[in-house]
């Protein structure tokens, strides 16, 4: 931010330093590659999706999926297609509409995701001590504010 001050002294460079700093906790987070995750044979991205599957205790079609964990179609659908040669998901067509495909864990998805998540979360954990749980708290509200402000602007660009 000091050499973009001295450069053009005018100007405010707060929120860069915001989005700069955001980016770049994404970045160091994705080149730590989650450990547990890793052990397991996963990527962050299939966890999210096996996750959303888990925590919403009903079958998702692709596009709901892709919704719940701000994913490309094609990426969901990539992703779909290995996990479910690995046997961690399953696949129905719908009864109704043959282009409908609904999606659901499999019991070794299930036991794979509820296993991991103990591991997961305490690494997580590890992630975060450098803040208390107060920092944890305020810190979770402002991305959460921010986060809600993003996807109401960008749904509203969408639509």
């Amino acid at each position: 931010m000091r050499q973009w001050q001295a450069v053009h002294p005018g100007l405010d460079t707060g929120p860069m330093e915001i989005i700069g700093r955001i980016n770049r906790c994404a970045a160091l987070l994705q080149q730590a590659e989650d450990a547990p995750l890793r052990r397991a044979g996963l990527s962050r991205p299939e966890f999210d999706l096996l996750g959303a599957l888990r925590r919403t205790g009903h079958e998702l079609t692709p596009g709901e999926l892709a919704r719940e964990t701000f994913s490309s179609g094609a990426a969901v659908t990539k992703r779909l297609k290995q996990l479910t040669e690995r046997g961690l998901v399953e696949r129905r067509g719908d009864s109704r509409d043959r282009r409908v495909v609904h999606l659901r864990l499999t019991d070794a998805g299930r036991e794979l995701v509820d296993g991991i998540l103990p591991a997961q979360l305490t690494y997580e954990t590890a992630v975060l001590s450098g803040l208390d749980g107060p920092e944890q708290g305020e810190l979770a509200a402002l991305l959460g504010d921010l986060l809600g402000q993003l996807e109401g602007r960008l749904g509203a660009l969408r639509s």
